[in-house]
């Protein structure tokens, strides 16, 4: 059986961190991921979810993020529900994360030093002068420079 979630969202508040009563913490969120089509006026909609994460990964994760940020969480769904003081059951289903991505820099300074400094490509290809072969010149920090090259013919998909 597979219980498996992949979010990728922004944290609608700062994590809340807590610990038991054992000494274990516990950070609890809630990531607002947006829904990939349109409302009926052209507006995107989000779902709320409520996410919980433990033990040193809860430490990290509440103080490297903030209200706001862009979070990819990789976790399980967990149900469960509870008798609350009325007397009426409540249904509660939450993502235990047990990874998480930081997607973005922590601040605005530095995603903009980030852009000033990354090489620009503007997406032209050079010839390899070195053997003569007609081939895409690579970053040499692209860990993917020994795939192959793959031309559009050879991919049964491609349509022009």
């Amino acid at each position: 059986m597979i219980n498996r979630t992949v979010l990728v969202g922004r944290l609608t508040n700062d994590p809340k961190l807590k610990y038991t009563g054992s000494g274990l913490a516990v950070a609890t969120f809630t990531v607002a991921v947006n829904r990939q089509f349109t409302n009926s006026q052209g507006e995107h909609e989000a779902d709320f979810i409520r996410c919980q994460m433990w033990r040193k990964a809860a430490e990290n994760f509440c103080n490297f993020t903030r209200k706001g940020s862009l979070v990819g969480i990789d976790g399980r769904i967990q149900t469960h529900s509870y008798d609350n003081q009325q007397g009426t059951r409540v249904y509660v289903t939450e993502i235990v994360a047990e990874n998480f991505s930081l997607l973005e820099y922590k601040n605005s300074s530095q995603n903009e030093q980030f852009e000033q400094n990354r090489p620009k490509n503007n997406g032209q290809n050079y010839q390899n002068k070195q053997n003569g072969q007609s081939s895409s010149s690579r970053n040499p920090n692209n860990p993917f420079n020994s795939m192959p090259d793959i031309k559009d013919d050879d991919l049964p998909f491609y349509e022009d």
